[in-house]
């Protein structure tokens, strides 16, 4: 699945929320990736992170557990993902 565009994540209401403000990487994309396992198909986690390096890790590292990567939003050292657990068993 491709990531949503700007208009598309703007309607988006996420299920759950980790506030990694604050957290040097690895941190967020370690947290996200224990967070992700205990959400239900079809929930969406908002991961929120002003680690620059986390643009690296976090939607490369949800995509390859098999999680659905929808995009980021920026708002100035601001990051948040979101990323969606599939409907479908992950493999």
């Amino acid at each position: 699945m491709s990531p949503l565009t700007p208009g598309e994540l703007d309607l988006l209401v996420p299920t759950h929320r980790l506030d990694m403000h604050g957290e040097p990487c690895p941190y967020p994309a370690v947290a996200t990736l224990e967070a992700l396992p205990q959400l239900a198909p079809g929930d969406v986690l908002e991961v929120i992170s002003d680690c620059a390096q986390s643009v690296n890790t976090i939607p490369h590292d949800a995509r390859n557990h098999g999680y659905e990567y929808l995009g980021m939003r920026q708002d100035g050292p601001t990051l948040r993902y979101y990323i969606r657990v599939p409907a479908q068993p992950r493999p």
